[in-house]
């Protein structure tokens, strides 16, 4: 039998009608849109690869020139491409790339611009903290940054609701690295774990409201979901409660109460310059992502959700105001700080507004640049080991040190809101779009978190100019790369104050949501 099978012809199998597809389609991507990132990425790459063929590891001059080219050749393309995206009317220009899940609008360039600048400024300041520290050993330090920074550019550029789950989780891992950098230091490893257990709750509830959306919608791409909310009139409860949980999740990022319990054991435990980057570019993303999807993608349904961004801005400003001025630790104020600016800039996407959208955006310009100057003379002031942060140890300071006292105070009274500081027209801006709103219970709960916060950086202002015996200290002498940093920062916050108008055109050109 098996003679007579073999001399049979094969059997070969009728082709099926109609034309052959294709059994794969890419789809078409314009890779030139995604330079800055691709740029940060191969800066990674280099860094690693440097690293892997060298004998002697311990060259940090080297890793932190790298960084900051990396972040300089990443910005040129921004600048490149601001004028294309920007131009009022114009919607042809904000590219969809991979298959619509990026888009390239001047919104994204912004946060991109932004958080490239904090990458800089983080590196100079955690150059001298590794250097300080003998950390300096190989270019991880450098590579978790640049890798966070890629996931926080990844997140304003996305136009999915998975793409926005890929870029916090791309942006939180290396932070949850760097926060226990220090592995002397058991607060840090303290500080790493609640915020990785904490982060994984938050990120849950992110794709749980990813998932109700999806239900109710039958999408995550924020086009096709702003299209399906703008023909169908619903008041689904499945999509009310995705999108309550998706401003949980991240409403955790930015810090805001009820889900800031992370912040003050972080921030008091990781390095110094880790936590300034944290609070600039970690909130600027975050914040990136609640802008576009609650301004842009859910605009339909703004006003039920609404209420809850006006409860979260409350809760944010007063909690906040009012817990920081009875800590003793320097950096547990600031984090306390942090969630009252994060209640200001809520007021701003509560408006609903592109006046506050605007508005937001420049608090979170001005912001950035107050926080990494501040970070960086608190980074001075905790001397080796980075723990010296009691508010006794800035008493007489400006005996000691009247310049890095001067830096201070001056980030200090921009936080307040004094005037000819950003600080004054961050917070001016976010009232007024409040106001022009309706919002008046909000706006005035805004001023009086205000007076309520100065309290807390006059007292620190206070302590650094208050009498002192000892006016030598010299391990307060600041590195020339932290010089460098303090007077970047310390220049935007005086020009912003004194010239608010580039910056403001700035921001409003950012908010032409696509």
């Amino acid at each position: 039998m098996l003679r007579v099978l073999a001399q049979q012809a094969p059997f070969v199998p009728e082709p099926l009608p109609g034309p052959v597809s294709d059994p794969l389609t890419l789809p078409s991507v314009e890779y030139s849109v995604l330079l800055p990132e691709l740029i940060v990425i191969g800066g990674v790459m280099l860094l690693l690869l440097l690293s892997s063929v060298m004998v002697k590891r311990g060259r940090m001059t080297l890793w932190t020139v790298i960084t900051l080219a990396t972040c300089t050749v990443a910005a040129i393309p921004v600048i490149q491409r601001w004028h294309e995206v920007t131009e009022p009317g114009d919607k042809s220009t904000a590219a969809r790339v991979f298959a619509g899940a990026l888009v390239n609008d001047g919104f994204r360039l912004f946060f991109t611009g932004l958080i490239l600048a904090t990458v800089a400024v983080a590196t100079l300041l955690g150059d001298a903290w590794l250097r300080r520290e003998n950390q300096d050993r190989g270019p991880e330090f450098h590579v978790l940054i640049l890798l966070s920074a890629a996931g926080g550019m990844f997140l304003a550029a996305a136009n999915d609701l998975i793409v926005v789950f890929l870029g916090i989780e791309t942006l939180s891992l290396p932070l949850f690295v760097l926060a226990a950098y220090h592995a002397r230091r058991a607060l840090g490893r303290e500080a790493a774990l609640k915020y990785f257990v904490l982060s994984a709750f938050s990120s849950a509830l992110f794709l749980y409201g990813v998932a109700l959306v999806y239900g109710a919608t039958g999408s995550t791409n924020l086009d096709e979901i702003a299209g399906y909310l703008a023909t169908h009139v619903t008041t689904s409860g499945m999509l009310l409660a995705g999108v309550g949980l998706i401003v949980v999740g991240l409403g955790f990022k930015v810090a805001a109460v009820p889900f800031h319990s992370w912040a003050p054991d972080v921030y008091q435990g990781a390095p110094s310059p880790v936590t300034g980057f944290m609070a600039a570019a970690g909130k600027a993303a975050a914040f990136a992502a609640l802008l576009r999807l609650l301004a842009s993608t859910f605009a339909s349904v703004r006003l039920d959700v609404q209420p809850l961004i006006a409860a979260l801005a409350v809760l944010s400003l007063i909690v906040g105001a009012a817990l920081a001025i009875v800590q003793t630790d320097v950096k547990r104020m600031m984090a306390y700080s942090s969630i009252s600016h994060a209640g200001f800039m809520l007021v701003g996407l509560q408006a609903g507004t592109d006046e506050g959208i605007a508005s937001t955006l420049f608090y979170l310009l001005a912001y950035s640049f107050m926080v990494l100057g501040s970070f960086a003379v608190i980074a001075l002031v905790g001397r080796a080991g980075d723990s010296h942060h009691h508010i006794d140890n800035y008493k007489g300071l400006a005996r000691r040190r009247p310049g890095i006292a001067f830096a201070f105070t001056v980030f200090l009274l921009a936080q307040a809101g004094v005037p000819a500081t950003a600080g004054f027209l961050a917070k001016f801006s976010v009232i007024t779009a409040a106001v022009d709103a309706k919002s008046y219970a909000l706006a005035l709960t805004a001023m009086l978190s205000a007076v309520l916060a100065a309290f807390l950086y006059l007292r620190i202002v206070l302590a650094m100019y208050s009498p002192t015996d000892d006016v030598r200290d010299a391990s307060l002498k600041a590195p020339a790369v932290v010089g460098i940093a303090l007077a970047a920062t310390l220049a935007v916050t005086i020009a912003v104050g004194i010239i608010p108008g580039p910056a403001l055109d700035l921001a409003r050109h950012a908010t032409l949501l696509r």
